[in-house]
């Protein structure tokens, strides 16, 4: 047998180490974009606390986590009596979008109640304290008549309108028996897409959801047994159930997004002219709202 040069030996070590080199910057890519390569006990906790007025953060915040690929699960952290329709709508959506990519558990806090369980309503499990304030499924809107007030402070307030409805809920005269309807019937289409929503997202049938669906409040315990929340557990254990459903064997670690850097300004007035009119004015009140708002 004929003896190989070291030349020849060098040769071959150099292609070897050439082929594995390829391989693994081949496999790197795919397992920063595609995360099945990359060992991680890592859950995101996104947190909706207070009234839903917007939910661009929200959704930032559940699409980082979910494109994530050193992130296994995510938790949605809820302490929120709900808010404006619009909003609480887009955060579901995305709810159900991350479903389709990761698990998400919904963590309910001292309340989650009508928008706030609306957007928990589509995660994969939602958890509860036995005292949690939750439910609430219904719709509101609120009015105000100072036609009285401006007659004693001598202010007469009118407005010019182009459309029967386009000055309906105006606060300066009576509502009349039509536009009472008008609103109603609006009132009554928007708590039906909050029903059907929660039918879907929690596999219920529908007569089970119309039959809690008349805007009462549950405690956790209460919701439990009518099947609108999952099993009892705080945060933390959330969190952990979050990793096992992933697949998360040892010890799981919570991320949660960096807090946004203090504004006096965005504190005071808010981060668009419409919710500055509503802090300042009390303008928008009539907008329909999944809010639990017991003191209103």
């Amino acid at each position: 047998m004929a003896k190989r040069s070291p030349m020849m030996i060098f040769l071959l070590l150099g292609v070897i180490l050439l082929f594995f080199s390829g391989v693994i910057l081949l496999l790197l890519p795919m397992a920063g974009s595609q995360g099945k390569l990359v060992k991680s006990n890592k859950v995101g906790v996104v947190e909706v606390s207070g009234v839903i007025t917007d939910a661009r953060s929200t959704l930032n915040n559940l699409k980082k986590f979910r494109d994530s690929a050193a992130i296994k699960a995510i938790v949605l952290r809820v302490n929120s009596p709900g808010g404006a329709v619009g909003p609480s709508q887009e955060i579901l959506a995305e709810v159900i979008r991350t479903r389709q990519q990761k698990k998400i558990v919904a963590s309910l806090g001292t309340v989650a109640a009508s928008g706030g369980y609306y957007i928990a309503s589509g995660a994969d499990v939602i958890l509860a304290n036995p005292g949690t304030l939750t439910g609430s499924i219904g719709g509101i809107m609120n009015f105000t008549n100072i036609e009285q007030l401006t007659q004693k402070l001598g202010v007469e307030l009118f407005q010019l309108k182009a459309g029967r409805f386009k000055d309906a809920g105006s606060p300066s005269r009576p509502m009349t028996p039509v536009e009472r309807e008008y609103f109603q019937k609006l009132l009554d289409n928007v708590h039906e897409q909050f029903i059907l929503d929660v039918a879907r997202g929690r596999r219920m049938l529908l007569h089970k959801v119309r039959a809690v669906a008349d805007g009462r409040v549950f405690t956790g315990e209460m919701a439990k047994q009518m099947g609108l929340v999952d099993q009892f557990g705080n945060l933390t254990e959330a969190i952990d159930l979050a990793g096992r459903l992933a697949g998360i064997t040892g010890k799981v670690e919570p991320v949660f997004p960096p807090r946004e850097r203090f504004s006096l300004f965005r504190l005071l007035l808010g981060d668009d002219p419409e919710e500055i009119l509503n802090r300042w004015f009390g303008a928008g009140s009539a907008i329909p709202a999944y809010l639990f708002a017991p003191n209103q």
